[in-house]
C-alpha cells in the first residue's frame, strides 16, 4: 500500500516536500505528528491527524504520536488570534495518559512488530533544557528574518490580533523545530506530518536539522477540514464533539455523523474511515442513486462510532435513534441510560411533576392537563386517548383516567408522553 497515494485519493494531502515519496518507497520510515494536550480527551478535530498516523502504520511505517507537553505550556500561534492558557505538569501528565488510551484504539502500541507506534512527550526532553543552552544550541541556527517570514507570525504582527505576539509564542516554531531535530537524532525520525497550518513550523524544523548536522528530513500536511458550507468542522452549538463519552455521549457522537450533509458525507467517509477505495466509490454511487436513504451518512456514522467507542455503543445509539424516529418498544426505551435518554429528548418540552403526588397515584388526565400542560384540555386528551393517539413510555394509554404511579417512572425519575406520532413531552418527578 502506497502511503502518499492513500492520502491523495482520500483528500488528505495538502503540501508535500520534494523527495518524500521516494523516501517512503525505499525504506521503513519513522514519522511524527504532534497532538495538543490541552484537554484530557481528543475531539474530532484531531481525528484527521490520528487517521494519518493509522494509515502510516498500516502502510508498514513507524508512527510517533507526540504529545506537546512543553509546547502546550506555551501555545502555538498558528491559526490563533490570542494566547492560550498555560497548563501545569500534573495536568499535562493526566491529559497524556487519557490521550494514549484513546490513541490505542487507532494505533498498535503493544505488539512486537518493528513499526510499533510510540507515544513521546516533548516535555521530557525540554524540561531540563536551560534557556542559555537553548539559545546557544538552537537559537543561533535560525535567523529572526527566517522566523518573521512565516505566515503564522506575519498575520499576528500585521494587526489581526489585538494583543500582537508575545516573545513566548514567537519562540514556538523553534521549540517545535527542536522536536524534529531531537527525534531525528534519537529515533531516526525523517518525516513530520500535521495540518496545513503547521507547514511553517514543520519547515523550520527541517531547516534546523539541515543547519545543525546536515541531515535531510521531509514533511507533508493534510488540509484543514471544513464543512461544505464553509463552517468550522467538529463544532456544534454545544461545543466540541469529544471522543470521551463523559463529554459527548456515543448517541450524540453518532448523531453528529448521521446528520452531515451529502457532500460532506462523501468527503468524510474517505477521511475518517479505513474503508477501501472501491467500496467507498460503490457506496457513493449507491447514495447518489437514492440520496433520501442517507446510506453514506449511516455507514459513516457506524464506522466512526464503532472505531471510537464500540459496536455495543453503536447499536445502543441506533436503538436510541429509533425511539425518537422509528417504532421502538417500551423495552428499548427502558434500556436507555439517563444520559442517553436526556440526549435523545433534548429540546422536547419538559415539565416537573410532584413525586409525592405520583406516590399516591394520579389520574393521567389530571397529570397531563393540570400538572403538566401536555394537553390544552381534558376533552382534547380524552378524544386522543380514545383514538389510540397517546402513549406513555412507548405504550398506548389504555384509558384517559388510568392511574399513574412512581412504578411507571423511567430511571425512577422520568415519564415520556407521546401525543400523536411526533410530539414528545418529558416529565421529571421531583
Amino acid at each position: 500500500m502506497n502511503f502518499v497515494e492513500e492520502l491523495r485519493w482520500r483528500g488528505m494531502l495538502q503540501d508535500i516536500m520534494p523527495g518524500t515519496e521516494e523516501l517512503l518507497s525505499k525504506e521503513q520510515v519513522t514519522a511524527y505528528l504532534g497532538i495538543d494536550p490541552t484537554a484530557d480527551s481528543l475531539h474530532i478535530g484531531h481525528l484527521c491527524g490520528v487517521m494519518i498516523l493509522r494509515h502510516f502504520q498500516r502502510c508498514g511505517h513507524k508512527p510517533l504520536a507526540l504529545i506537546g507537553g512543553a509546547t502546550g505550556m506555551i501555545g502555538d500561534p498558528s491559526g490563533k488570534s490570542a494566547e492560550r492558557n498555560l497548563l501545569n505538569e500534573e495536568t499535562l501528565r493526566h491529559n497524556q495518559e487519557c490521550i494514549k488510551k484513546q490513541l490505542a484504539k487507532f494505533l498498535d502500541f503493544e505488539s512486537d512488530v518493528p513499526n510499533r507506534a510510540e507515544l513521546v512527550n516533548n516535555y521530557d526532553w525540554m524540561k531540563d533544557f536551560t534557556f542559555l543552552d537553548f539559545a546557544r544550541e538552537v537559537g543561533k541556527h535560525i535567523t529572526v528574518n527566517y522566523m518573521m517570514a512565516k505566515d503564522s507570525v506575519k498575520r499576528r504582527l500585521n494587526g489581526e490580533a489585538r494583543d500582537g505576539l508575545s516573545f513566548t509564542e514567537f519562540t514556538y516554531q523553534l521549540l517545535q523545530g527542536y522536536d524534529f531535530l531531537h527525534l531525528y537524532e534519537t529515533k531516526g525520525c525523517k518525516l513530520q506530518m500535521g495540518g496545513s497550518d503547521q507547514w511553517g513550523n514543520i519547515t523550520t524544523g527541517a531547516e534546523l536539522v539541515r543547519r545543525t548536522n546536515g541531515g535531510e528530513v521531509f514533511a507533508l500536511t493534510c488540509p484543514l477540514i471544513t464543512k461544505a458550507d464553509g463552517g468550522k468542522f467538529g463544532k456544534t452549538e454545544s461545543g466540541n464533539i469529544w471522543l470521551d463519552p463523559r463529554y459527548t455521549s456515543p448517541y450524540k457522537f453518532y448523531q453528529f455523523w448521521l446528520n452531515v450533509s451529502d457532500s460532506d458525507a462523501e468527503r468524510y467517509i474517505k477521511i475518517f474511515t479505513s474503508i477501501e477505495k472501491e467500496e467507498i466509490e460503490a457506496l457513493i454511487a449507491e447514495h447518489q442513486a437514492a440520496p433520501h436513504l442517507r446510506l453514506l451518512q449511516k455507514r459513516l456514522a457506524k464506522e466512526v462510532t464503532v472505531m471510537v467507542h464500540s459496536e455495543e455503543d453503536y447499536n445502543a445509539a441506533v436503538d436510541a435513534s429509533n425511539i425518537l424516529f422509528g417504532n421502538a418498544t417500551s423495552d428499548a426505551l427502558r434500556k436507555l441510560d439517563e444520559d442517553t435518554l436526556l440526549a435523545v429528548f433534548e429540546g422536547v418540552p419538559q415539565f416537573e411533576i410532584s413525586r409525592d403526588a405520583l406516590a399516591e397515584g394520579v389520574k393521567a388526565v389530571d397529570l397531563f392537563v393540570d400538572n403538566a400542560a401536555v394537553f390544552a384540555s381534558k376533552g382534547e386528551m380524552r378524544k386522543l386517548v380514545q383514538g389510540g393517539g397517546v402513549s406513555l413510555n412507548k405504550e398506548k394509554l389504555a384509558a384517559f383516567d388510568q392511574v399513574i404511579t412512581t412504578a411507571d417512572l423511567l430511571d425512577e425519575k422520568y415519564l415520556l408522553v407521546q401525543r400523536g406520532k411526533k410530539n414528545y413531552y418529558l416529565l421529571t418527578a421531583k
